[in-house]
């Protein structure tokens, strides 16, 4: 099956090389010696892992691989080393890097709902039943943070109505602290919640539910900016530059993205060769219940300018003190 896919992909290449040199387009050089497609445990990283098992970018680089990152603040290094070329990355970082002067590009949004508020509390069931109770949350400093801060600042979940926010080390501690009863609920992202309640009905322990996804909370919340991009793919400063090969890679990673919601079983046994800490039936729990939606930055940057506008007012550092230029959204 891979290799007729990867036939496919080629045979669309020499059509679009076809093409672009027919009206005068530049084209990129010969094809590149490596390619390194870097991402998070998140379903944004799955379309990545799909094209380098399919060989989606074979006409472009002679090794494509995929590199999992563990944190934002790694994923910094690794771009400031140009170590990576494509990356998964919330949206506010490659807007920092850009309002620094560095020629990053943000080729599109992919992931538009992944946080949800879990809770072993049968009184919890939206946010506002959170008010003056424990919270904890893997994100100090990140995206969902400032979400998070602005979400309960607009509800009104503010003094001695808001949550007592405790932040654990990653998920795997904020897990650890669930399944003992030590934290009764939390917010984490997918995969960590299918993995949390995969665990805890393993053990037969106390009942966990889906309270409320905050992309939920967020449209009731919101209603004029309802959509959330949080998840994209960012090209690096070495390659922000040669458009045929960003657009190539957005036209190869929305090809993918579709294949793994149409296919979560398949994809999620794909995604478990390069992430095998995961169980299959965890990866492929959060492809279904994950806003999995590729989509050109272009397409979407009066969304994007919405969100980095709302940070503006309270966060400024966080998307790098203004809203980035027209260049910088799409391939």
């Amino acid at each position: 099956m891979w290799e007729s896919l990867r036939a496919s992909y080629r045979l669309a290449r020499l059509g679009l090389l076809a093409v672009l040199l027919g009206m005068g387009l530049s084209v990129s050089a010969a094809p590149r010696e490596r390619l390194v497609l870097a991402g998070p445990t998140a379903a944004v990283s799955f379309p990545l892992i799909h094209m380098v098992e399919t060989g989606a970018l074979a006409d472009w680089a002679g090794t494509v691989e995929f590199r999992h990152w563990k944190s934002p603040d790694q994923l910094r290094v690794l771009l400031a080393k140009q170590e990576v070329d494509f990356s998964a990355t919330p949206v506010n970082l490659p807007a920092i890097m850009a309002n620094r002067g560095m020629p990053v590009r943000l080729l599109n949004v992919s992931v538009w709902g992944l946080l949800w508020f879990v809770s072993a509390d049968p009184d919890v069931r939206t946010v506002a039943d959170l008010a003056g109770k424990p919270l904890l949350t893997t994100f100090q400093r990140d995206l969902p943070a400032l979400l998070l801060e602005r979400l309960l600042d607009a509800q009104g979940l503010t003094g001695e109505r808001a949550p007592a926010i405790r932040y654990a080390r990653d998920a795997q501690d904020a897990i650890a602290l669930l399944l003992t009863g030590e934290a009764r609920s939390a917010l984490l992202p997918e995969p960590s919640v299918s993995l949390l309640l995969a665990q805890n009905a393993r053990r037969g322990g106390a009942a966990l539910h889906r309270v409320q996804s905050l992309e939920e909370a967020w449209r009731g919340t919101f209603p004029a900016h309802p959509d959330l991009p949080q998840a994209g793919i960012m090209a690096n400063a070495g390659l922000a530059g040669d458009r045929a090969l960003g657009e190539a890679f957005t036209r190869a990673y929305d090809r993918s993205t579709r294949w793994c919601k149409a296919e979560p079983a398949e994809c999620a046994r794909l995604v478990h060769k390069h992430l095998d800490f995961l169980p299959v039936e965890a990866i492929e729990a959060s492809i279904r219940v994950t806003r999995l939606e590729s989509r050109d930055a272009r397409a979407v940057r009066p969304a994007l300018e919405a969100l980095y506008g709302l940070i503006l007012q309270h966060n400024p550092e966080a998307v790098g003190g203004r809203l980035p230029d027209a260049g910088f959204y799409g391939p």
